[in-house]
């Protein structure tokens, strides 16, 4: 009789946990072509403050979300593509409604591509599931989110970077800047941890800054 029960609560759970992964995909799909419309049609009737930080920020965000919120490593991998390719397809099918082709609020400039912005979704959504652990792999995973999210930040605040937008600074430059933090620390339980992927997040973004840096001024040789 025991035996019974505890293989029905097993059971039970099992398909407690199978519900959960299918409204996660489900979620996943609908979430990225939420987002990619709503990038689309609302882009011209956003103030110019809110376009920066929606583009590519809120596609970032779903990434995270997703990927964080996975039922493992393959989840993770499964949910963030699906994701990403819907936010994709509903960009280049929004675009194409208004008569555009252009991909930059997911990929950036054209010539970048798909399979970046596919590899960059999905990259970031691992990374966030990766953070789930609680040594110092959680810690890296965290570090490097929060670089990119900096990095990005200094790149178009910065005059004369690569993407470099005058009216990124201050205002939604700051904004970002704050709140890259704060997701690293809320990724983060413990003390040291919080310390280790900040600490991270900072040495990163200080490279890419000098290595940006040396490149426009020649100190750095860029091949090709």
């Amino acid at each position: 009789m025991k035996e019974t029960a505890l293989d029905y609560a097993e059971f039970a759970a099992y398909e407690r946990r199978l519900r959960h992964i299918e409204r996660h995909v489900v979620a996943a799909f609908l979430g990225g072509l939420a987002v990619g419309l709503v990038g689309i049609f609302a882009s011209d009737r956003m103030p110019q403050w809110l376009g920066q930080l929606y583009e590519p920020y809120m596609y970032l965000a779903l990434a995270l979300v997703v990927g964080a919120s996975a039922a493992g490593f393959g989840w993770a991998l499964l949910t963030t593509f699906l994701a990403a390719l819907s936010m994709i397809v509903a960009t280049l099918g929004g675009n194409m409604l208004r008569g555009g082709t252009d991909i930059s609020p997911v990929a950036g400039e054209p010539a970048v591509g798909l399979n970046w912005a596919l590899v960059l979704l999905v990259g970031v959504g691992l990374l966030a599931y990766v953070t789930s652990r609680t040594d110092v792999w959680g810690d890296v995973a965290a570090g490097v989110i929060g670089a990119l999210l900096l990095a990005d930040t200094v790149d178009r605040a910065t005059p004369g970077f690569i993407d470099s937008e005058p009216a990124f600074w201050p205002g939604p430059a700051i904004v970002i800047g704050v709140l890259s933090v704060a997701l690293v620390l809320a990724m983060r339980r413990s003390l040291a941890g919080r310390v280790r992927a900040l600490a991270l997040a900072a040495v990163l973004t200080a490279l890419f800054a000098v290595e940006v840096t040396g490149a426009l001024a020649g100190w750095i040789p860029i091949a090709g």
